[in-house]
């Protein structure tokens, strides 16, 4: 058994939905799953096991940060988790960009310490794994879900004492800012599974101005991400 995620092999599904938020855990568990079971609640990291649509999948708080996520992502990888989907929210870094928009990460800048570490700092480009990618960029479009595609980043602070890093982000093409990726997309690396990140923009915060979602938008495109990742995640699982 993990130290952190108190759990026995098996007690996971093969796929396992990964908020940041441990409460967001049980509210995908409660609203999305049926014969939803409590895995774990150690630390407060609250994960469960049910079914979607009759094929079995995990959801699993992460809390917030790479180095607390990691440790998650290694013990769910010993539990026998091969899919780990992050749903999260993210800072927007695109003029165009709406509050609420999903976007679907193809790389992570690892603008934080744990994900190089892991690579004992050699130059690493963190990548989601395309299997993830391409199915969700399908379920969006089947469901008539708007989407953007391509690189975020991923970073060790959320209040930034650097002002104009979020403008050279977005110039240089980075959809957006979050905290946990980079690592996420390593760890599957190294371990041979598959990792992968959907995000929801609740900030913008470029052109000098910064914007937050309502609680009542951001539940609303949280639950739009949800259902894509769960078809993701569960796609080619058996009944």
């Amino acid at each position: 058994m993990p130290i952190h995620i108190r759990a026995e092999p098996g007690e996971y599904a093969e796929a396992c939905l990964l908020p940041g938020d441990p409460l967001r855990a049980k509210y995908i568990a409660e609203t999305y799953l049926d014969d939803a079971v409590e895995r774990n609640s150690e630390r407060g990291l609250l994960g469960y096991t049910g079914t979607w649509e009759g094929k079995p999948v995990s959801v699993q708080g992460t809390g917030m940060g790479c180095p607390g996520a990691t440790i998650v992502f290694e013990e769910l990888v010993q539990l026998g988790v091969k899919k780990l989907l992050r749903v999260g929210t993210c800072g927007g870094l695109q003029p165009h960009h709406q509050l609420g928009d999903l976007i679907v990460a193809l790389s992570a800048v690892p603008a934080d310490s744990t994900a190089m570490h892991l690579v004992a700092n050699e130059p690493h480009c963190p990548t989601a794994s395309w299997e993830l990618i391409h199915g969700a960029v399908h379920v969006a479009k089947e469901t008539g879900q708007p989407m953007h595609v391509g690189p975020i980043v991923s970073s060790d602070l959320f209040y930034n004492p650097d002002e104009g890093q979020y403008e050279r982000w977005s110039k240089r093409g980075v959809l957006a800012v979050e905290m946990e990726a980079a690592a996420l997309f390593t760890v599957a690396a190294l371990r041979g599974v598959h990792g992968g990140c959907l995000l929801t923009v609740s900030d913008i915060v470029v052109e000098g101005e910064f914007k937050r979602i309502s609680d009542d938008e951001l539940r609303a495109a949280v639950d739009r991400m949800t259902k894509v990742a769960l078809a993701t995640a569960t796609a080619g699982e058996k009944h």
